[in-house]
């Protein structure tokens, strides 16, 4: 949402008011709007794209929420001092403690809200571990929920401005959901109930594309953010497409609302002040394609423009900019700015370059990762953020951050690699694009992509002959819960480790890349937005990735920023309807407090029921 200047031109429609305004509509924005609504306020959502969903739309919808009800409900229990405990040693000197407790605290709580009074609901994710699984506090599963699936049918009209599952991922624009789903796509040529169950959910989809131009059963973030936005319309929320915000409206010191300038069809055309009672939340996705911005605190881009992220292009630091012109600051001390991911760049049949992230091939048996020395440099199964973070460490000073993932060609038909689907897709789009490179030997796949052939060759030598028994004593690859669950667990004794052999072989050239941004507005544990004396500015928060991330430049563990996002949207939500939380202190309790708005008890909260009109009634 773009900050205009001093000398914008006047608006040109009557101002309109509402309690609370929220710019930008990923699932932090709209996770506020909803409970902000079910709280009494009347709320408007504006998204400067022409579809709504952001970032969190195309993401893989899990929220890492320790101690959540699902988890509860299946016998996992544990004190708030273990996860405390593992985000103590993961984050280090950048623990904040009350913004840990906050979401910590009111993560489980946020779940349950949802769950209870909203359509969105959960499956839970009690197998999945934390990344770094020999960190003191570390869980080997109960801390992860992810959207369940859903009908986009519910959604009606609404369904058209839903922002669709990223093409590269999606085959067809079809979501497959990770776990079982998965599988079965993996497995299609080797299980007759694969072969079935893939079969019927193509066929589905190509019905669902004949009769509605889009698939209609969704999945992972694409169904997170269709469950919210079914919810914030059940409740009268307004979502404008099409609406950048210009400038933040402040008046002796605090934040009134802000000029937006609209073409959405639903609203008044052309600049319009939307006044917010209660208050403006910034959500508009972080800076991950602001040159500018990544150029200052991207140490491995020295123009701004050699970081290639996988978030939507219009994520261009609004959200921040905004902040900062009614005082707020951005902390340049993070250990990482970036949530970094390994991407490949895809050339689109238009022309355009999309950015492919490798979230799960590089933990399958029979792949490495090698620099332009071909030397490996990294546990290739670890996290994304590691990945990145070993390729940055071991890049010298002055050469390319680069590298390529390297596989045989049994591993390419039975994983695939990046944007390269496994069989029965063919390989040679792929190869004539050049995304693809092959060789019939490792020295000559080495010469295709321009790798030092001796040095890959003896790499690959050397990986193969503790591989046999599946073994990896250079990275222990295959040594922690979080690597062998995204290994493949029918290939023993080591799921992520497997020989290098079945020639010919294949790479994909990887870039440093990012699922979006972690260094934000700095905050509060009630998501005010701080000025540069540490002091809250009144009616203005921030959530998901226009929030200094509470993980302090860190991933220690999968939806770390849906999880936050989510939670702190909710609690922001709470402040400005200045609806008290449990537990939280008396300082970061909300307007009520303050004197700013009106306290709305808990007795006269708007509450919508199925069968009521669409004009609101008070409990």
């Amino acid at each position: 949402m773009n900050a205009a200047t001093a000398s914008a031109s006047p608006v040109s429609n009557a101002p309109i008011e509402v309690d609370l305004l929220v710019v930008g509509s990923g699932a932090g924005g709209l996770s506020s709007a909803v409970v902000a609504a079910e709280l009494g306020l009347k709320v408007l959502v504006v998204e400067k794209e022409s579809v709504y969903g952001g970032t969190s739309a195309w993401s893989g919808g899990w929220l890492w929420i320790p101690r959540n009800p699902l988890a509860v409900e299946a016998g996992i229990v544990e004190d708030i001092e273990v996860p405390r405990t593992y985000l103590r040693n993961e984050l280090g000197e950048h623990y904040d403690a009350d913004r840990v407790d906050a979401f910590l605290t009111h993560g489980p709580r946020m779940v349950d809200f949802f769950r209870k009074k909203t359509t969105v609901q959960f499956i839970d994710g009690n197998l999945i571990p934390d990344f770094h699984g020999k960190q003191p506090g570390a869980a080997t599963g109960g801390r992860s929920v992810c959207a369940a699936p859903f009908d986009a049918r519910e959604l009606g009209a609404h369904v058209k401005r839903l922002r669709p599952p990223l093409d590269l991922i999606a085959p067809w624009g079809m979501g497959i959901a990770s776990g079982a789903d998965l599988r079965h796509f993996m497995n299609s040529l080797r299980s007759w109930e694969s072969f079935r169950h893939v079969t019927r959910r193509v066929l589905v989809h190509f019905m669902d594309l004949l009769l509605h131009r889009r698939g209609m059963r969704l999945v992972n973030g694409n169904a997170l953010v269709a469950r919210l936005a079914k919810s914030a319309f059940d409740r009268d929320v307004q979502i404008w497409t099409d609406s950048p915000v210009r400038e933040l409206i402040v008046e002796n010191g605090k934040v009134h609302g802000a000029l937006v300038s609209t073409a959405f069809s639903g609203a008044p055309r052309g600049d319009i002040e939307v006044r917010a009672r209660c208050g403006v939340v910034l959500a508009a996705g972080g800076f991950p394609h602001d040159p500018k911005r990544a150029q200052r605190l991207f140490p491995h881009t020295p123009t701004g423009r050699e970081h290639w992220s996988a978030a939507p292009f219009s994520n261009t630091g609004d959200g921040l900019r905004l902040g900062e012109s009614a005082g707020g600051t951005v902390p340049d001390t993070l250990p990482a700015a970036g949530a970094w991911a390994p991407v490949s760049r895809v050339e689109r049949k238009d022309g355009s370059v999309g950015h492919f992230p490798h979230l799960i091939e590089r933990a399958k048996p029979g792949i490495i990762a090698v620099r332009r020395d071909g030397n490996r440099f990294v546990n290739e199964a670890g996290s994304y953020y590691d990945f990145i973070s070993a390729l940055f460490a071991t890049t010298h000073q002055g050469d390319a951050a680069e590298a390529w993932l390297l596989c045989d060609h049994r591993f390419i038909r039975r994983y695939g690699l990046g944007r390269v689907r496994p069989a029965p897709f063919p390989l040679g789009p792929m190869l004539r694009s050049g995304y693809l490179k092959r060789g019939d030997s490792i020295e000559a796949l080495a010469h295709a992509c321009g790798i030092d052939a001796a040095g890959l060759a003896a790499t690959v030598a050397q990986y193969n002959r503790y591989a046999q028994r599946g073994e990896d004593p250079a990275f222990g690859r295959g040594d922690t819960p979080y690597n062998r669950i995204n290994g493949d667990a029918g290939h023993q004794p080591n799921p992520c480790v497997a020989p290098i052999e079945s020639g010919p072989y294949y790479a994909v050239h990887v870039l440093p890349g990012s699922l979006g941004t972690f260094a934000g507005l700095r905050t509060d544990a009630a998501a005010r937005v701080l000025d540069a004396d540490g002091q809250p500015i009144d009616g203005l928060y921030a959530c998901g990735a226009d929030m200094s991330s509470v993980m302090g430049g860190r991933y220690p563990s999968g939806g770390i920023t849906l999880g936050p996002a989510m939670t702190f949207g909710y609690i922001a939500a709470h402040h400005a309807a200045g609806v008290a939380l449990e537990g939280a202190p008396a300082s970061t309790q909300g307007h009520a407090m303050t004197g700013s708005a009106p306290h709305i008890p808990h007795e006269t909260v708007a509450v919508w029921r199925p069968d009521e009109s669409s004009e609101r009634r008070r409990a």
